[in-house]
């Protein structure tokens, strides 16, 4: 990945962690902040259905990529809230799946 999104997701940790703390509430709605951004994907992806009568199509799939990029980022931003390093963590990850997928 580009360096420049692990400097953002620092970058947004340490400014969250200036306005609002670092303690175990600011934590636990970093958390659940990934809740909410999941929330915009379902709402995104119902949009690009039309499953809303009422509303019809209200969105592209684009529309619903950069949702999925707001949970992933958000979710990078929360690990590094743990005190972890995002980068080693998504590796770690991604090495997991890629040994199960073989």
């Amino acid at each position: 990945m580009d360096e420049s999104i692990w400097t953002a997701v620092r970058g947004a940790r340490e400014w969250l962690d200036a306005a609002n703390g670092s303690g175990d509430t600011e934590l636990t709605c970093r958390i659940l902040k990934l809740t909410e951004e999941a929330g915009e994907v379902a709402g995104a992806w119902i949009g690009v259905l039309g499953q809303n009568p009422r509303k019809g199509v209200t969105h592209r799939r684009e529309d619903v990529a950069a949702e999925l990029a707001d949970v992933a980022f958000t979710a990078l931003v929360a690990v590094e809230s743990l005190g972890l390093d995002a980068r080693e963590v998504l590796a770690a990850c991604a090495a997991k799946v890629r040994a199960r997928a073989t």
